[in-house]
């Protein structure tokens, strides 16, 4: 039995998140300049948008770029803008025949402006696909997001759009970035690290959590689908007991 045969179609996640790491310690084993990981990183992307979108996966976002990531040498940030984008634009006509959805989130005004307009280009060239939405984490932070929010949600209570009582986790979630979105049900980070690194912490608050040591070059189809058989595994149980659960599963 392969192990896409074990997975169970009625179960599957409808978003996973992903965090992109080790591309720079995969090209590092190899004797090579960082942008090698990150140019034999693409490939990966391509395989697992692939596997998402053939398991039915409604959303796929991936940490591609944080802002902390404008701290790294400048030659390093300027190769990742422009693989980025180049990498985009090549895999857009693929995504429109397989009618899958680009977005992005972000503080994307901080790219250069070649890359943010190339990027805006292949989004509106997929926006009229309706299949699987691949979000990209670009310039993003979630520390970053939530203080965006919070100053949007500040705003509309000053200008009496909004009661200071009415603020409440259904307000915060809808001026976040994701709330076109689901919260994530999987939240896979690659090459071994075991922390979230400032990913989505508000969306990610009852998500399954998977960790690999497998870098992100190396992250093939079957250890994607080893993670989506590992989710089915476990019980989420919200803060209800095991036996809350399966009581409400068997009412519904």
């Amino acid at each position: 039995m392969s192990i896409f045969d074990k997975i169970d179609k009625t179960r599957i996640p409808r978003h996973v998140a992903i965090i992109m790491d080790g591309n720079g310690r995969w090209a590092k084993q190899r004797g090579m300049i960082r942008s090698f990981g990150h140019e034999n990183g693409v490939p990966t992307v391509h395989n697992i948008t692939e596997v998402a979108n053939d398991l039915g996966i409604e959303f796929l976002t991936l940490y591609t770029f944080s802002t902390e990531n404008w701290n790294r040498p400048q030659m390093e940030v300027d190769a990742l803008m422009h693989l980025v984008v180049t990498s985009i634009e090549k895999e857009t006509p693929e995504l429109i025949a397989k009618n899958v959805r680009l977005t992005a989130i972000g503080d994307l005004e901080r790219m250069p402006q070649y890359a943010r307009e190339r990027l805006q280009k292949c989004i509106a060239d997929t926006a009229h696909c309706t299949g699987m939405e691949v979000c990209l984490a670009l310039s993003y932070s979630s520390r970053w997001e939530l203080v965006e929010a919070v100053k949007h949600i500040a705003t509309e209570v000053s200008e009496g759009k909004m009661s200071i009582h009415d603020i409440d986790d259904a307000t915060i979630s809808s001026h976040l970035l994701t709330a076109h979105m689901p919260d994530p049900d999987l939240l896979i980070r690659t090459a071994g690290d075991l922390r979230i690194s400032n990913y989505l912490l508000w969306q990610i608050a009852y998500s399954e959590l998977y960790f690999t040591p497998v870098l992100w070059p190396d992250f093939g189809k079957d250890d994607f689908l080893e993670a989506i058989v590992e989710y089915q595994r476990r019980e989420r149980r919200y803060g209800m007991t095991s036996e809350q659960v399966t009581n409400d599963k068997e009412q519904n």
